[in-house]
């Protein structure tokens, strides 16, 4: 049974909206073979951290099926050093970097809908970028800081509740 829409106006039905679907996604922290990985296996092993990174994929709104996204996430410049890995588990500042990439399609788990932006999601993200301090400090200004704060901008949401400190 079809439900019926509400009529749109002459002015709705006149002028087209630009409107991407802004994601975020997750994943697991990964390092390098040696050190960095067994410390990274204890932290997950022993129940430590729930370490994931969080980034922000933005799904343009195009007529063409197999368009693609742009990822948009912040990490340290080295994520695979262990003196690096070492310094963020600690609380210490390291070098970070803000990292944009096309993606053939949106990840099949750990991504979430979080909303449409009314603007030209792309460039905004880009904005957001010249604007961040690239200083990565893990609780107070990591990727999860990142997304929130993109994602903000983008579609004037305030936090994203998968992305609290566990």
């Amino acid at each position: 049974m079809a439900i019926p829409l509400p009529p749109m106006s002459n002015a709705a039905a006149t002028t087209p909206t630009k409107r991407d679907g802004i994601y975020v996604a997750a994943m697991p922290l990964r390092a390098s073979k040696g050190p960095a990985q067994i410390i990274m296996s204890l932290t997950y092993s022993l129940n430590l951290w729930d370490l994931q990174h969080y980034m922000v994929i933005i799904k343009p709104n195009s007529p063409q099926p197999q368009s693609q996204a742009f990822v948009f996430d912040f990490q340290p410049q080295d994520p695979e050093n262990i003196n690096v890995a070492i310094s963020a588990l600690s609380g210490r500042r390291v070098p970070g970097a803000l990292l944009v990439r096309k993606l053939a399609k949106l990840p099949n788990r750990k991504c979430w809908f979080v909303g449409y932006s009314g603007v030209d999601s792309v460039s905004g993200a880009n904005k957001f970028n010249e604007v961040w301090e690239a200083d990565l400090r893990i609780g107070l200004h990591d990727c999860r800081d990142y997304t929130n704060g993109t994602t903000s901008l983008l579609i004037s949401f305030c936090g994203i509740k998968h992305i609290e400190v566990f």
